[in-house]
């Protein structure tokens, strides 16, 4: 009956998996449609460039201030731009080849105009501009390669756990309640029910102001599995699960938690999150230590020292405690 029972679930998992992959999610759930948005317009720029280049190089090359008598390595360069945006549509939702060819041919365009710019025939005035133009358009490719090759879904991926002495009834019961999560995670600034099985979820931004998303539960085992992933149209992508484990000897439950996320703003909103210090692996990590108290303890212990600094535990610098600056004092006097 068992294997009867898990033979049903691969098939229901199989099944959720080519939903997903016809939806432009990856099997394990997270869209990445702004990633192929993007491709998808570097595509179509890579054959409006290419077909200028083949078709009118001296024109080109009067615009990129450079020597005019290279046409035929702008026809080259043409045909090379046109081959990378076909690439980008042959390949499909993950052109991820395509876009590095890209890189690599921009990394060609600087080159070559760099030679132009220390010969006496270019503009330097013109070179210099399309030298930003082409930098410009290769923050783009390499931005957009970096998030369809990350884990191939362009998402951040992070899975930690923890021991807590509590049982798996408990915590399950604890967390099944999204609105308590606030409590212990403390970048959230509220989860709201809205309906069966789905919530209502406003965090705060690494930069400041507030992100917000719908979710729905995927998966639901009592004293086991819980699991979920944002709506369309949220703020922040996103698929998670928490796994609760009884440890062995009876020593409490192991936590599992999986979070995989498209930050906002790609890359870029990545690298924001960092430089504020908000690195999603010690975020998180801190989030479970902050459970295991409430679990076991019943709140969050906060020492005098202990202040919540974007999202974190940080710790203050050493102060003296109130009157004891004054009794030193006065016993230095007498």
């Amino acid at each position: 009956m068992a294997t009867k029972r898990q033979e049903i679930r691969t098939r229901t998992e199989n099944v959720e998996q080519g939903r997903d992959r016809q939806n432009g999610r990856s099997p394990a759930g997270l869209k990445n449609g702004n990633a192929e948005k993007l491709a998808r317009g570097l595509g179509w720029f890579s054959i409006g460039l290419g077909l200028a280049e083949v078709l009118a190089p001296r024109a080109v090359a009067k615009i990129a201030g450079v020597d005019d008598e290279d046409t035929r390595l702008i026809r080259l360069f043409g045909l090379r731009e046109i081959a990378s945006g076909v690439g980008i549509f042959m390949q499909g939702e993950h052109p991820t080849e395509a876009i590095f060819s890209r890189v690599a041919g921009d990394a060609l365009d600087i080159a070559s105009l760099v030679k132009a710019f220390t010969s006496s025939k270019s503009s330097k005035g013109r070179v210099a501009f399309a030298t930003a133009n082409v930098l410009a358009v290769t923050a783009l490719d390499v931005l957009c390669a970096y998030q369809l090759s990350k884990d191939g879904t362009g998402g951040t991926q992070v899975r930690k756990s923890i021991i807590i002495n509590s049982s798996p009834e408990e915590l399950y019961e604890f967390w099944h309640n999204f609105e308590n999560l606030p409590t212990f995670m403390k970048h959230l600034e509220s989860v709201r029910v809205t309906g069966e099985g789905r919530s209502h979820w406003i965090a705060r931004a690494p930069a400041g102001g507030t992100v917000k998303w719908d979710a729905e539960v995927t998966d639901d085992r009592p004293n086991e599995l819980i699991a979920w992933r944002s709506l369309e149209g949220s703020d922040v992508e996103n698929v998670g699960s928490v796994r609760f484990e009884r440890a062995p000897g009876g020593r409490g439950t192991i936590v599992k938690v999986e979070v995989e996320y498209s930050p906002p703003g790609g890359a870029l909103g990545s690298l924001v999150a960092k430089l504020f210090g908000e690195e999603p692996e010690q975020q998180i990590s801190d989030d479970l230590r902050c459970l295991k108290q409430v679990m076991e303890v019943g709140e969050v212990v906060v020492s005098d020292g202990t202040i919540w600094d974007n999202a974190l535990l940080t710790q203050r610098p050493p102060q003296p405690v109130p009157g004891e600056e004054m009794s030193k004092s006065q016993s230095a006097t007498s």
